[in-house]
Order: structure tokens, then sequence, then C-alpha cells
């Protein structure tokens, strides 16, 4: 039987043959049972030590979900995700690109110090916030996300998210890139950032801001038809949201908040 916010018999034919294998040592515990430990924590927004029993032991979750986090596991089954909807024709590449702004809980601060990468925590007078900045297909799932503190603007990371989308082959070949077109609000609009994709020969439609067009010279272009589409990425971050540890962030490293954000988007290629 299936229980709440755990994976469907549909969702685990899918997941399962992306987790990684292991040729030697002792054998694991129920993966899938691990997996629906892991997923229930994060969509139910608790502590790990509030996991129910029937999971079993909360410090081994939270052991395999750190591991995993650390080498890149979760980005691996996205990707594999991704190259088989690829290979099947079925990624739209009309890329949206937004970001959204996550409470930060009490619980996600204290991070050590000194380590490698920054916990992407900003302040202000809010409190503590985070923000996740997000491409997506034309059918609203992920492509490529970036975890920031609150501070940050949008427009500073948009390369960042851009270059994330990685969408590998499944036979030999190149990774693809490059979107078709891209859709963005006007928190993108910027010369640097239209520079950066008419060198790449990717077409875009970004409004101006108001402040921009009074300079003289020709206004870019701006198709309405084509910007109703951005809408995707607005559901996509809907979809992302109804899970409650991801709506608020709880953890103390980026590192684990972005795998729970990449496990959610998993999901959305199911």
């Amino acid at each position: 039987m299936t229980r709440r916010h755990e994976l469907t018999d549909a969702e685990w034919d899918f997941v399962q043959p992306l987790l990684p294998r292991k040729s030697m040592g002792r054998p694991r515990l129920d993966e899938r049972r691990m997996l629906n430990g892991i997923m229930w924590k994060f969509r139910a927004g608790v502590a790990w030590r509030d996991v129910p029993e029937r999971y079993g032991s909360w410090a081994s979750l939270h052991t395999r979900f750190r591991r995993w986090a650390a080498d890149g596991t979760f980005d691996r089954m996205l990707k594999n995700a991704q190259a088989r909807a690829d290979a099947a024709g079925n990624i739209d590449w009309l890329v949206s690109v937004d970001s959204s702004i996550v409470r930060a809980h009490q619980h996600a601060a204290g991070a050590r110090k000194g380590g490698h990468r920054s916990p992407a925590l900003g302040r202000s007078r809010g409190g503590l916030t985070s923000k996740i900045h997000l491409a997506c297909d034309g059918l609203g799932r992920p492509l490529a996300l970036v975890v920031t503190g609150g501070n940050i603007n949008d427009c500073t990371q948009f390369t960042a998210v851009m270059e994330a989308i990685r969408v590998p082959r499944l036979g030999p070949g190149r990774p693809r890139v490059r979107p078709d077109h891209v859709l963005g609000d006007k928190g993108y609009s910027s010369k640097a950032i239209r520079a950066w994709l008419r060198r790449r020969g990717i077409g875009h439609t970004i409004p101006e801001r108001a402040d921009q067009g009074r300079r003289g010279g020709r206004p870019a272009a701006f198709d309405k038809q084509v910007y109703k589409r951005r809408n995707v990425v607005e559901r996509c971050f809907n979809r992302l949201k109804q899970w409650r540890g991801i709506a608020t962030r709880y953890d103390k490293t980026a590192q684990s908040y972005e795998a729970a954000v990449t496990l959610a988007s998993l999901l959305m290629w199911v």
C-alpha cells in the first residue's frame, strides 16, 4: 500500500533505474523505503528525528541523504531523467527563467564556517531567506537551478542558471546546452544579458523596464503572445513548494537544500 508522501509504483519504476548501483560491500537497506523516508521528511517539512520509524533509523536516512547530496547522486539522477526525455523528443526548448524567495527557518542558521561553499542565506528586515533561481522547459519541468541568498539580484545569476543547463545524450554526442528561445521578466532586462544571448544565437523575449526605453535607439523586440507562456515557470515553483521542506528552508547547508529541490525536480519528470 502506498502511503501519503511516498513514491507511487509508477514513480518507483521511473526512479529505480537511476539510482546508483553498488557492486561491493554489504547489501544496502531497502532503497525504496529509504527514499520514501527522505521524501516524507521534505514533503512534511519535519526534523529528521521525527521521520516515522517505519522508514528505518532516522540517522541512516540522514546519512544516506547527505552522502547522495555530496557525491552528486541527485544531480545525476535528474540529468539522466532529462536525457531520457530528450531522446524521446519530450523536451520543449522554450525555456523560462525566474527566481523565488524562500523563508529560512532559524534552524537553517549556524552552519560550520570555513566550508568551500556559502550557506546561501541572506538577511533582510524579514529575517533569513534563500532564493531559488531556476530554468524550466516549455512544459514547466526544471532544467537547471541555483540556490543563493535571498538578497541576491536575479540578473546576476542568469548566466549561472543558463550554463547549468546540460542535458546529456543517451548515445554519443555532446550534451545539449542551448535553448531555442528564452523567456524572462523585467528582472532580466539588461544589455549584458541580451548581448550574452545574442552571442550564442539564442532568441529571447524579455520586456524592457520603463527606465530603459528613453535613451534612443531601437527598442528590443517583444512578442506578447510568446511571453504569455512564461507562466509555466510560476507553476513550476508552485509545484516545488508543495513540499513543505522546500517552501521553508530548514537545512543548514546549501548543498542539502539544493539536493532536496533537485529530488523534487526529478519527480516532476515522471
